[in-house]
Order: structure tokens, then sequence, then C-alpha cells
């Protein structure tokens, strides 16, 4: 394995060179890119088998090499051979040749009768099970519905597509090397969210990433034994798509490895099994597997099964030992929580400090049409624009300002070409980790130096992707408005409290916002508006941010609109 890798402009360059699509195996190239890297990045990681493999696939033609790329990259491990035609390719039969020999598609798969009906056509699927709609009585112009409900519940064995269809017209293979692509593919992007578009959009400029030095210590993965863990999550989490029983999945779960980033995607998983145990009626299970999880959402959850259950003494001393590490969004809903609980177990209300509400007005429009562009519309005039900047304004401002720190290479962090920020951006230590660099860019909001990094950067950086910057929302005259309007203290105060919680914090910040540059001296220069149209109201994360303004003296709005009457 290297020591290190740096993803340079010099190997953006020549990953583009191999990846040109004047080339029509554009795909096979980036394809060899991942294997290339995962063999120089994490080949300890990979055992005698798989490395046999991936000499075995460098060797086959290129034809077959394409054909098994294309496989890969489509949906599935099913496909109908006359359905796999590529130009660049040719003779379909003759490329996948060699990957039947090697065993790594099977050309007489066992085919259930689910995935005869995704795969044949209505007219195939009525030559193939002649003899099965006959026996049920269906007419031979039934519908692909009528068939599907009257011959799945009986058609209950597996067969390959020759027993089902003897005469069959089309061939239907499997490809049966997923498991060592999706290794691959875990072990380059270190999530499976990511797939093979990641280098399409790049390659068509649709996406261009931050590039950041990459070192042996920044692997997504430092034993093999987390990878395993990885996809044994990810399929279980598949399974239960599926709809398998949740409380064998549960049983299944891997135990906690110790490592921060495996152990919180396992606690998510026990969080959406004991939400679909919840849902099912399992109430014991549902407590169990949240206590199990033991986030911010899986302990608002047990302990709301448990107040349910009846279970007040056990619920209320849950919740005032989570008051302790609760953060704003789970500190909001335990305030709903223990005053219910200490009713039912006549205790003394706890004290809950009232939430601030900002002014509230009713605007009558006519309508319906969409409810921020109308009120931005209607409020906006040439020396005070409106704009609507949900979420994008004060969160792009934060991530041009921080942007350093943000995308600080540290261990962890980030471990591939196409990142769109840091791996651990909700972990709890993140800032603690890049305090020094957080503190040196927020010191810029105290001298005044933080405009011209904020506006160097917007120009440097420009569509470069960020987890905090919608360059299509914050244009020019918004970012040059917006940093003459509104004062460093107010950006610091708010920039502190999207550090605090960076998941919950980085949603429910106001609709639009109103810009007044030439304002008389010691007015506001800006004010927020959140804009709720008929039949809605406020949710708890804009309630927080309404909250945290008019504490802060910062000028903030609710305008609620209603239609005008017809005439």
């Amino acid at each position: 394995m290297s020591s290190d890798c740096v993803f340079d402009k010099t190997s953006q360059a020549a990953f583009a060179a191999t990846a040109s699509f004047d080339d029509p195996f554009y795909y096979l190239a980036n394809f060899r890119f991942v294997v290339a890297w995962v063999q120089a990045r994490h080949g300890d990681l990979l055992n005698a088998e798989e490395h046999h493999a991936l000499r075995q696939w460098s060797q086959l033609p290129r034809a077959s090499q394409a054909l098994l790329v294309r496989m890969v990259m489509r949906k599935g491990e099913l496909f109908r051979v006359d359905k796999l035609r590529y130009p660049e390719i040719g003779d379909t039969h003759q490329a996948l040749a060699p990957l039947l020999a090697l065993g790594w598609v099977d050309d007489a798969p066992l085919l259930s009768v689910q995935e005869l009906f995704r795969l044949l056509r209505l007219s195939e699927l009525r030559d193939a099970l002649q003899a099965s709609m006959s026996s049920v009585g269906l007419p031979s112009n039934a519908t692909k519905t009528a068939l599907q409900a009257a011959l799945t519940p009986v058609l209950t064995d597996a067969m390959p597509l020759s027993q089902w269809w003897p005469e069959a017209t089309t061939r239907i293979v499997r490809l049966g090397i997923m498991a060592l692509c999706d290794r691959l593919r875990l072990m380059f992007f270190g999530n499976l969210r990511q797939d093979w578009a990641e280098f399409v959009l790049t390659e068509l400029g649709l996406q261009r990433f931050e590039q950041v030095p990459l070192t042996a210590e920044s692997r997504a993965f430092q034993h093999r034994e987390e990878v395993d863990t990885y996809l044994a999550l990810h399929r279980l989490r598949e399974r239960l798509e599926s709809g398998e029983p949740p409380d064998q999945l549960a049983a299944a779960a891997p135990a906690a490895s110790g490592n921060r980033w495996l152990d919180a995607r396992r606690s998510r998983l026990l969080l959406t099994l004991g939400r679909t145990v919840e849902r099912s009626g399992d109430a014991e299970l549902a407590v169990s597997l949240y206590a199990e999880s033991n986030n911010s959402e899986a302990r608002i959850r047990r302990l709301r099964v448990l107040e349910r259950l009846g279970r007040y003494s056990e619920a209320y001393e849950l919740a005032q030992a989570a008051c302790e590490q609760a953060g704003e969004s789970e500190a909001q809903a335990l305030g709903r929580l223990l005053p219910r609980l200490a009713r039912k177990l006549n205790q003394p209300t706890p004290y809950a400090p009232k939430t601030a509400d900002a002014p509230a007005y009713v605007l009558e429009l006519p309508g319906p049409q969409p409810v921020e562009r109308a009120v931005a519309e209607y409020l906006s005039t040439v020396s005070a624009p409106v704009f609507y900047v949900e979420n994008s304004l004060i969160t792009g401002l934060f991530g041009l300002l921080l942007w350093p720190a943000i995308f600080k290479p540290l261990p962890g962090a980030f471990f591939h070409p196409f990142h769109s920020g840091p791996a651990d951006l909700y972990r709890e230590d993140f800032v603690r980790q890049r305090q020094a660099e957080i503190d040196a860019c927020l010191a810029q909001l105290d001298d005044g130096r933080y405009r011209e990094t904020i506006r160097a950067t917007w120009q440097a950086k420009q569509g470069i992707t960020s987890p905090f910057v919608h360059w299509g929302i914050l244009s020019e005259p918004l970012l040059t408005a917006a940093l003459s309007c509104l004062p460093a203290a107010h950006l610091r105060a708010c920039f502190t409290r999207l550090l605090s919680d960076l998941k919950h914090n980085r949603a429910g910040l106001p609709d639009l916002i109103q810009l007044t540059p030439d304002a008389p001296a010691g007015e506001p220069r800006y004010r927020m508006i959140e804009v709720k149209g008929p039949g809605d109201r406020l949710q708890d994360n804009q309630r927080r941010w309404i909250d945290f303004f008019c504490r802060h003296d910062m000028p903030v709005e609710v305008c609620h609109v209603r239609w005008q009457p017809a005439p």
C-alpha cells in the first residue's frame, strides 16, 4: 500500500485522460481506475482469492472486461442477453464466453416466478406459463396483473428459464461477482451510497470536488473486518427493505466493534429496526432496540414507547438522565415529555423556559401559488430586495468562511477523490478535531477580514461541491448585499450555533431575507422572514431558530399567507 496519495490537478488530469467520453470504453477506464486505487491503497484488505480474481479480470479480452463492467453498473444481477447490446463491445455472446468459463456469469440461473415476471414481456409470459394459466382457468389474453395475482401463490419453485419456458427465445444470465465489485466500490468510496455515476458526473463537469491530500491514515477502512461489518450492516438493511422479519434481522446484527464510525451505522440500523417493530405493534422489542441504538432519536422514541406502556417511572428516570447530554433538538422533545411524565407520577413539573416568539402577521395574496415567491414579490422593492434563501445563505457564508477547516485533511475525513464534505461531518468530535482552524476562521469576524475571505473563497471555489454552499442560490449580488447588511456579530452567533449541532441546525432557517443596505444608521439592515402558507405551521427546527434569533435581537418575523377570495 502506498504511504500517501494526493488527488491533485495532475492526477485529476490523468484520470480525465483515461476516462474521456471520446473513448467509448470510458466506463471501463473508470472501473480500472477504481481497481488500481483499491489495489494500491487497500491491497492488504483483499484476500488471496480476491487478488486472484482481479488478476484474472485484468487478463480478459477488453470486450469481456467491458461487458462485465456494463452489467456491474446496471441494476440487479439478472440480465436478458438480448438487452446486453453495446456497439463498442460487439458480439455479446463472444464477450460473454470468457465470463461463463470463469464462473463469474451463470447462464442457467434458478429463477423465481417473481423474477420471471420482472424479466419477461407479457407475450413471453403467456407462452412460458400457458399450461399453468390453463390449470387455474386464466384466459390466454390475461393481463400481467391477473397472471401475477393467480400464479405467484402456486408457482413456488425456482427453476432455470429452460424449464419455465422450453421454447425460450431469449437467454437470462446471472452475474455472480457482484459481492467483490461491491467490496471494491465500498473500499473506494467508503460507502455504498455513491456509485459509478460519480465518475460520469465528474467527467461531464456536473460535479467538481475539493482536492484534498489523501494519506494511508485517511483510508475508510484499516482492517478487513471493518469492511465485513459494513457489508453485513448494509445487507441487513437490504433484507429489511425486502420484507424480512425485523426481529430476525435484529438477532443477526453484528456486535458493536469499537469503531465509532461503524458503530454509528449499527446504531442507525437498530433505530430503523426499532421503528419497524414499533409500527408492527411489538413495543417491548422496540424498547430493547432503541436502548441498544442509543442515539438521540432512539432515546426519545424509547421514552415515548415506555410512556405508552405505562412504565412512567422508568421513562421519567431515563428522561432526566438524558437531559444531561441532550442537544437542542433532543432537549426540545424532552421538554414535552418530562411534564407529562411528572404529572403521571405526581412529581413537580420541571421548569421549562418559554420559547420566544417572533412578530407575526397575515398577508392576503392572490393564489394559490408558491407562497415564498408570492411573499417575496409582494415585499421586494428596488432599495430593499427580498431573496429566497432557505437554509442557503447563513449556511453558505458559514461554508465559505470555514472552508479550510471543513476540508482539513484529517485521518478518516477524506479517503477518495469524490467527497462533497468530510466523512466525520456529523460526528461528535468534528469541531474538537478542528478547533484551532475553526477559531482562526471565526476570528476574522472580529477584525473584518471575513468579507474578503468569503468573497475570495466564493471566487476560487466556484462550483466545487460543498455540504454547505448551494451555488445556484448564493449568487454574487446576494453575497455582496448580505456581507454589506449582516453584522459580523450576528454571523458569529449563527455560525457558533451551527457548530453546536451541524446535523440538526443546518435546517430550519427562514425562507426569505430582505436586505436594506441604505437603512438609516442604527436601524437593522436586514430582516428574516419565515413564510407559512394556508394550513402550514412552524416545525420544531424552525421554532428553535426563531427562538435563537429573538434572544439575540436579530430581526425575524413570521408571515402567514391567506389566499384572497375568488371574485
